[in-house]
């Protein structure tokens, strides 16, 4: 009897390794897959700018300013987009600059107000 229940223990905990497994190589596909990610979005009594992986293994964005529940899995195409114009130090910008990134690489704001928010992306080399 005492081996039955080893048995019974080990098949359930590779049952259960296996379910986890699977569960992390073909994620859930949420109910809403067909609607853009709205940047910023707000979760946690935070705002973010791009996708996020909070409480899972794949990023994520909210399909709502204020997250209500609904999200969706987030593809290369999901980058946060420029928001033009921007302002930054004294200056106001229409496309993306190399202004004050040491690199020498474009760069754009992803608010109005680089100097208020600090949230910016670097841009590709066709948006310079």
């Amino acid at each position: 009897m005492k081996n039955l229940a080893s048995w019974v223990s080990l098949v359930l905990c590779v049952y259960g390794l296996k379910a986890e497994l699977i569960a992390h190589l073909h994620p859930p596909v949420p109910e809403f897959v067909d609607r853009d990610c709205v940047f910023p979005f707000v979760y946690g009594d935070v705002t973010h700018y791009n996708c996020i992986s909070i409480h899972s293994d794949y990023d994520w964005c909210s399909l709502d300013t204020e997250f209500q529940g609904r999200w969706r899995y987030c593809t290369g195409q999901d980058p946060p987009k420029c928001s033009f114009p921007f302002f930054f130090k004294q200056k106001i910008f229409h496309h993306c600059t190399k202004e004050g990134y040491i690199f020498n690489r474009s760069w754009c704001s992803l608010t109005k107000n680089y100097n208020r928010d600090r949230k910016w992306k670097q841009c590709s080399p066709q948006n310079f």
